[in-house]
């Protein structure tokens, strides 16, 4: 198994570094098909990988100064207690419904949160073409003194501890709705950052309840470093046009079939 997971890792990464996409959408479902993991210990295992995964792509994303941390802070405030909420749930109906109730509510989740997630990708392609011109409205303290961001975030905090999706697309693609005039390497690098606190979290929760196996964790991790540099690597020659839709698309039929 860490040889294919390696493999997995490699594929993973390398869409990652070509798409820019989250993790998370794509490896989740991959540890299902291949049978190495059960529902519950696909999704913690998987965030677990994120997290590590994340927080190198954070710290390069800092140090270029694309992270609004007045954003990040307002996100956490509702995505923390998310992930601890969905946790809780997720603990309780493992002990009251038993783990195979859990696997199968997991499954249905992920897959109406990879549809989701889908159809975000798409349409956060033209989310620019579509707001007026003049729409200039970005993430200042005063723009972001509302309830909308930590919804948001509670939101986005609970699909993540249920299922290890939601952290990447889902947000940018609202963000970009909210604060048109915020620059995109902003508003995904802050995403990113973000992403290390919320998948951090569910992570270390999905530990405490047992649902990491660490040397798919580690296997995954081997393949997906280098995968994610030789994915950066060729993106630019690759039309983004082409390619988007068509993980969108798969993305779309993977979670079609999980419903």
């Amino acid at each position: 198994m860490p040889f294919g997971a390696a493999v997995l890792g490699l594929a993973v990464g390398f869409l990652i570094g070509l798409t820019g996409m989250g993790g998370g959408a794509m490896m989740t479902p991959l540890l299902l098909w291949t049978g190495w993991a059960a529902p519950t210990v696909a999704v913690g295992t998987d965030l677990v990988w994120n997290a590590l995964t994340k927080t190198v792509g954070a710290a390069v994303h800092y140090r270029h100064k694309n992270v609004n941390l007045r954003l990040v802070w307002k996100l956490a405030s509702g995505s923390v207690p998310g992930a601890l909420v969905g946790l809780y749930l997720l603990g309780l109906l493992k002990k009251s419904a038993g783990v195979d109730y859990v696997d199968h509510l997991i499954v249905r989740l992920l897959g109406a949160t990879l549809m989701l997630v889908a159809v975000g990708i798409i349409f956060k392609g033209y989310i620019r073409h579509l707001l007026p011109t003049a729409a200039s409205r970005s993430a200042t303290d005063e723009n972001l003194s509302g309830w909308q961001v930590p919804l948001l975030g509670f939101i986005v905090g609970v699909l993540v501890s249920f299922t290890s999706v939601g952290s990447g697309s889902l947000i940018v693609t609202t963000l970009l709705l909210m604060f048109p005039g915020e620059r995109l390497n902003r508003l995904v690098g802050s995403d990113v950052f973000h992403g290390v606190l919320i998948v951090g979290v569910a992570a270390l929760g999905h530990w405490r309840l047992g649902d990491v196996n660490l040397p798919l964790v580690s296997g995954m991790l081997l393949g997906s470093v280098p995968g994610v540099w030789v994915g950066s690597f060729i993106a630019s020659r690759i039309p983004e046009g082409t390619l988007r839709p068509a993980v969108a698309t798969l993305l779309f039929v993977t979670g079609v079939k999980l419903v």
